[in-house]
């Protein structure tokens, strides 16, 4: 809104009810991380930081989501026609068809894995001139399991973090990841598998959205109408509230943000990953340059809002949570594409991934014609033809995409004065110093 738009956003029902949860939230965590890192000491000398957007920019912009329904035509602009397909990935997520000049273009969005709680399996048409396809897990290929198996998965962690007097902390998206261990702890539950424990929703936003949840419940498979209704949850709403779980041990808190990079999951962690009895369970995708992936690549210590923290809790991971299709399930995807009479474009994913994606799809099809473009670059989409670049990437953008140079900075503050003690004497450490001080102002 800021930028001056204000006209349709067209979105499924589901979507657009998210919509005015979320957006405004995301606009208050704009102001508010802005407003903290004007505070910190370090930061005083700077220029002031401003948020991205508003609560006020959300809160109009929510307000124009246009509902349709999947499977129905319609016309977002003169001369294009469109149409929504189920994605399979989370509520009210779906791939985007777009027709014109004879042109037929597909969106894939996030596409869901076939093994995925709440939703049917992805759908589409197939024959399309050109498809867009993320690759986001387009290297990897999930271990087969169905969702009995993560659910014992999830209990062995439970338990097993409980049994040693600690907590079982869930870095979790506030979004359909949150409700999906809500169903799987419901299931264990109910079945008398998991016993004696709270479970703490600890998300303003998360608790939001179960509610949401909770009013489509009639539309998701196999779910009981009162799945989100147990005792042992507790949705934890004031910031007294979130920091009394500071002190708590034997329980079960599940927080944003999924990858650890803000919200009231950074306070947990501050406090349990220092503790050996506890354990800090990884559910979703931890991308480069994140706070989440560097602690599940082994880091010992890391750095949270300006402190030093040790990792001496035990870090575990379970993959079927993924809302993400795997190698497998988007090549099944693309298949059901076929015959793609253009171009089909890889992206969404990290440079790695859609290139053995890439290599599978030719290994596969031979006759494909794959373009994994890059940021900046432009097409030029024709019936039957494959496409045609008109502008080559940014290169800029490209030298920027990956890990976040603040991580780097992170991760060396947190070491420095370790592989500074490691020199033999306060001399060899003086001389040090003033090599780094000289390097950055050549």
């Amino acid at each position: 809104m800021s930028k001056g738009y204000g006209g349709p956003v067209w979105c499924t029902a589901q979507t657009a009810d998210l919509l005015r949860v979320m957006l405004p939230d995301a606009g208050r965590i704009q102001e508010a991380e802005a407003a903290r890192r004007n505070r910190r000491p370090d930061r005083a000398d700077d220029v002031a930081i401003e948020p991205l957007y508003t609560e006020s920019d959300a809160i109009q912009a929510a307000a124009l989501a246009r509902p349709v329904e999947l499977g129905v035509e319609f016309s977002p602009a003169e001369g294009i026609t469109a149409r929504l397909w189920n994605a399979g990935h989370i509520l009210g997520a779906a791939s985007i068809e777009l027709e014109a000049d004879g042109c037929r273009v597909l969106f894939s969005g996030d596409i869901g894995p076939e093994e995925k709680s709440f939703h049917p399996n992805p759908a589409a048409s197939r024959g399309y001139d050109h498809v867009i396809c993320e690759g986001t897990y387009g290297n990897c290929r999930r271990p087969d399991q169905t969702p009995e198996q993560w659910r014992a998965q999830l209990l062995e962690e439970a338990t097993g973090a409980l049994a040693r007097g600690g907590n079982l902390v869930i870095p979790t998206f506030a979004l359909e990841r949150t409700q999906e261990l809500l169903l799987d702890f419901a299931l264990l539950l109910d079945a008398g598998r998991l016993r004696g424990t709270h479970i703490f929703i600890d998300s303003p936003l998360a608790s939001r959205i179960t509610r949401v949840f909770a009013e489509h419940v009639h539309e998701l498979e196999d779910v009981p109408a009162s799945l989100f209704e147990r005792p042992q949850f507790h949705f934890v709403e004031t910031p007294g509230q979130s920091m009394r779980l500071n002190s708590v041990s034997g329980a079960i808190i599940l927080s944003a943000s999924g990858m650890c990079e803000a919200g009231r999951v950074r306070h947990h962690l501050r406090h349990n990953l220092p503790r050996r009895e506890s354990t800090i369970l990884f559910v979703g995708y931890q991308a480069a340059g994140t706070l989440g992936r560097t602690i599940v690549d082994g880091a010992r210590r890391v750095r949270i809002s300006g402190h030093d923290i040790a990792v001496r809790a035990r870090v575990s991971a379970i993959e079927g949570y993924s809302a993400h299709a795997d190698q497998r399930d988007l090549l099944r995807w693309i298949d059901a594409r076929r015959p793609i009479h253009g171009t089909l474009f890889l992206n969404h994913g990290e440079p790695e991934a859609l290139a053995a994606l890439a290599d599978e799809i030719h290994s596969i099809h031979r006759d494909c014609s794959i373009r994994i473009a890059e940021p900046g670059e432009r097409y030029a989409l024709s019936p039957g033809k494959a496409a045609m670049r008109v502008s080559t990437g940014d290169h800029a953008l490209v030298a920027t995409a990956g890990r976040d140079w603040q991580n780097d900075y992170a991760t060396f503050v947190t070491g420095l004065k370790a592989d500074l003690m490691t020199l033999k004497d306060d001399a060899a450490r003086r001389k040090a110093i003033e090599r780094m001080h000289r390097a950055l102002h050549q």
